[in-house]
């Protein structure tokens, strides 16, 4: 009718197929984004009318030209009589089965060939559903119909079913210079791609004084300013070209910075949009290290990820920054998880501290973490070129990275080390003695 779509047979009743979509968007919090189409939105409702137009300032539709129409079927097939039709068409319909499936073969009459179309209904009714889908429906959405579900069903229609998930973005951003936001970027990298064993890439975007290099000991003869340079001719191949492995963990990548100050840091405002669009496809998480610099482009990598980490040390002028960022990606990021804040450097010594509750409060945020401040441990990683758990495999800030770790990404817990159950056993066997 519409495009080469399968037949799908289903055993259950539409509105499990809502709830289970619905169920799935709010958990993963992974969608891919819409590309670069033209969609057609017509609503006969409010309430549709407002889903959709939340929908199209959602971050993920940033790519696709969406024009959103009162009107109802005979209205559309009216507007392609003498136009083309868009690569998609939403189209909101009611009365019976019979009606609707005869408003949408006048439809398919007048759409161009491949046209993508999702219908939205108020019938909860599988038959109507099954036929639907055997005349090339996309797919069939049950009103009321949620803004995430509706970016999900236009995700899905231009994403291929068996293709691999989309990459995990995480960014880190510090409220000010010196909070170790860096630091906190490197480490939950790093244990990400060793504890877990899952592919991880770290991107330094700090262009001018970037450390992911020093901070690993590696100096690579790529950066991320050759994957800038590239911009359009940028693609899968020459992005693995420019990863580097890291030395004793090979499930890392480093996409370092170049270490001098040939490029400009003030950069067109998608000009990591190819980057990170490639990453996606070819890593299951992703992690950006943000430089705090408040540019289109940081900020837009910011808005892009699927988790945020705010990185603060607890005093007045972290607790302000902190405010305003998170505020401000609350406001370009509305139907996203909110930032989450990681306290880092707490407990220096002789500096004045906001108490960890009051500092929280304010914000609205999850707080992650709390770092401790240990001058020693940091200080030695830090001149070794290595990370925590490297520097000293048994230690708390080494369990809090593992913990964050898991926290952003999903994956499972900490998992108790040989040494610790060892000390365990030996506990035991002096408090029997």
């Amino acid at each position: 009718m519409f495009s080469d779509v399968d037949m799908v047979m289903m055993k259950v009743d539409i509105s499990d197929i809502s709830l289970n979509r619905d169920k799935n968007v709010l958990t993963s919090g992974i969608i891919a984004s819409i590309p670069q189409i033209s969609v057609d939105i017509f609503c006969k409702t409010q309430e549709f009318t407002s889903s959709a137009q939340e929908a199209i300032a959602d971050r993920r539709m940033s790519k696709a030209n969406v024009k959103v129409r009162t009107g109802d079927v005979s209205f559309a097939v009216h507007a392609y009589q003498n136009a083309p039709s868009p690569e998609a068409i939403v189209i909101e319909v009611e009365g019976t089965a019979s009606g609707i499936l005869d408003q949408l073969d006048a439809l398919a009459a007048v759409c161009s060939p491949g046209t993508k179309v999702i219908v939205v209904g108020h019938a909860n009714d599988i038959l109507l559903y099954r036929e639907l889908i055997r005349r090339g429906v996309s797919d069939y959405l049950i009103s009321p119909v949620g803004v995430l579900a509706l970016i999900q069903a236009l995700s899905d229609a231009f994403n291929a079913p068996n293709a691999a998930p989309v990459g995990r973005m995480i960014a880190v951003v510090g409220c000010k210079g010196g909070v170790g936001a860096s630091t906190v970027a490197h480490n939950l990298a790093w244990t990400t791609a060793k504890e877990f064993g899952v592919g991880t890439v770290l991107v330094d975007l700090d262009i001018a004084f970037g450390t992911a290099g020093l901070n690993f000991n590696q100096e690579p003869p790529t950066s991320v300013s050759d994957a800038v340079a590239a911009k359009e001719n940028l693609d899968s191949a020459l992005v693995e070209g420019l990863l580097t492995k890291c030395r004793n963990n090979p499930n890392l990548s480093l996409l370092t910075a170049p270490a001098t100050l040939d490029l400009a840091c003030d950069l067109p405002e998608n000009a990591i949009d190819r980057l990170v669009e490639i990453l996606r496809a070819e890593a299951p998480i992703i992690i950006f290290d943000v430089p705090h610099t408040w540019t289109a482009w940081a900020r837009r990598v910011l808005v892009m990820a699927d988790e945020i980490v705010i990185v603060a040390v607890p005093d007045l002028a972290n607790l302000r920054n902190a405010k305003n960022i998170s505020e401000a990606l609350k406001h370009f990021r509305p139907n996203d998880s909110i930032p989450k804040l990681l306290l880092n450097q707490v407990g220096l010594p002789k500096r004045p501290e906001i108490d960890q509750r009051d500092f929280t409060k304010p914000l609205e945020v999850n707080l992650l973490e709390s770092i401790p401040f240990d001058a020693e441990l940091f200080c030695t990683a830090s001149n070794k070129g290595q990370m925590i758990s490297e520097a000293q495999s048994s230690n708390k800030v080494a369990e809090k990275f593992l913990k964050t770790a898991a926290a952003l990404t999903g994956r499972e817990g900490a998992k108790k080390t040989r040494g610790k159950l060892l000390e365990t056993l030996r506990s035991k066997v002096k408090l029997k003695k």
